[in-house]
């Protein structure tokens, strides 16, 4: 593929496509594309692991393709100095000083990643992604295809469906991105989202005996971790002598309400609480002054998409102090969103504009009906993203409900897989207000 689809006769991408044949080809409906998210998650591996997610039905009757998106997984990787990656600065900035060394540090890393990728770092974001989907299409030999998206993969569906709606036949986003959001309701939005989250933990862990912490404050355990944090004092219970900073401690839990994770985290609370004294895990060994060596270079995408694909703007520090002040206040315990808050700070002084900016999708004639499933408290896409998308989308979307946890949920409820699966199969959609109920978290996030 050309690596900017403005010079088709400049330099090349390749991509890396995985392909299972449907299991009944007698029946066959076509091709399913797939993209787990991220962005940075591998198609070509959520390929491979397709028995464990989708259910037989669904692979019986279509051929399940997973695409890695340039920059990502094996498809011409953004490549970056794992010195620089490991060096990533506290997206909770405190100061104009580390303000400063932020920026410092973005450019200097969009340097690196630039020199060690080649000309498809400039173009990695979802715009050129669809066009290579469509590419693909065409080299597959199908004259329509559907889509399932999840999470980040969610914004390559919609904005397929926006430029090429008369090739999809379906489209199934789990976990929505809603791509108009400016940088405060995008910031304000998925702080709202992780402090419900957070909420719902505690709430869980006063009803259920399982939890290690019931019975507990759960909110002043968390204080305390957090002035320890904000001291330097904390270690990470499970990767001593690491220390955690309260950036890093609010990713943990963010984290842990992906899946969710509530029994093993409430575990980590309590043993972050009581260390162990007899913990010996060793410091990672110095790194000396030569130039890093292949194994020193690692995969790392995810600013250079997101900066790619969002226009987050920050004034300067005073801006970024107000912002995080007024985060702060809405939710005190996670302080902001992880996610939200390093893509934004991720993107300060980035050099190269987003290619892709934000920008309200008009449903084109001709796209398909869009089933749109939005979890009630999910920490990642928050919840009024997949309502303010079928707003964007009119009388083409429905939106399922899951009522439950965590981040995508096909995989977790079978009456979402049950939904999701009708429509891709028969293009039948749910009902208007259509919902499934939570399904309780089991121990250690199974389930």
């Amino acid at each position: 593929m050309p690596a900017d689809w403005a010079n088709p006769a400049g330099p090349t991408v390749t991509l890396t496509i995985a392909r299972r044949p449907a299991l009944d080809p007698a029946h066959r409906i076509g091709a399913l594309l797939v993209n787990p998210g991220g962005p940075g998650g591998s198609a070509v591996d959520f390929t491979f692991d397709a028995s464990t997610f989708f259910t037989e039905q669904v692979r019986k009757q279509f051929d399940i393709v997973g695409m890695d998106p340039r920059g990502v997984g094996r498809s011409s990787p953004i490549l970056c100095s794992q010195d620089l990656v490991d060096a990533k600065p506290s997206p909770l900035i405190e100061t104009a000083a580390q303000y400063a060394a932020t920026i410092e540090y973005n450019r200097k890393l969009a340097a690196d990643c630039a020199a060690r990728t080649g000309p498809v770092f400039a173009h990695v974001d979802t715009g050129s992604v669809v066009r290579d989907m469509d590419a693909v299409r065409v080299a597959l030999g199908e004259q329509k295809i559907s889509f399932y998206g999840a999470s980040y993969g969610s914004l390559m569906g919609e904005q397929y469906a926006e430029r090429y709606p008369e090739q999809l036949r379906a489209l199934v986003l789990d976990g929505v991105m809603d791509h108009t959001a400016n940088v405060g309701t995008f910031l304000t939005l998925e702080t709202d989202a992780a402090q419900d989250s957070f909420r719902e933990f505690v709430a869980w862990c006063a009803r259920d005996e399982k939890c290690v912490l019931r019975g507990q404050d759960v909110d002043k355990v968390w204080a305390a971790l957090m002035v320890r944090a904000r001291a330097g004092t904390l270690s990470n219970p499970y990767e001593q002598p690491e220390k955690l900073n309260p950036a890093s401690l609010a990713q943990a839990a963010f984290a842990a309400f992906y899946e969710p994770q509530w029994y093993s985290f409430a575990y980590y609370l309590k043993d972050a609480t009581t260390p162990k004294k007899d913990a010996t895990t060793p410091k990672p060994a110095a790194r000396s002054g030569v130039p890093p060596s292949p194994s020193d270079i690692v995969a790392h995408s995810f600013p250079g998409v997101i900066c790619s694909d969002w226009y987050l703007p920050i004034t300067g520090f005073p801006d970024l102090h107000r912002r995080l002040s007024i985060l702060a206040g809405r939710a005190p315990q996670m302080l902001a969103s992880p996610l939200a808050l390093s893509a934004t700070v991720g993107c300060l002084g980035w050099p190269y504009a987003p290619a892709n900016p934000q920008h309200r999708i008009v449903p084109p004639p001709g796209m398909p009906p869009v089933l749109l499933v939005g979890t009630r408290h999910d920490p990642a896409t928050s919840y009024v993203w997949a309502q303010r998308m079928a707003q964007q989308l009119g009388p083409a979307a429905s939106v399922l409900t899951y009522e439950g946890w965590g981040h995508v949920n096909y995989n977790r409820s079978p009456c979402v897989a049950a939904v999701a699966d009708k429509y891709l199969l028969t293009l039948a959609r749910p009902a208007s207000g259509a919902s499934c109920p939570a399904v309780e978290p089991q121990p250690f996030g199974v389930g």
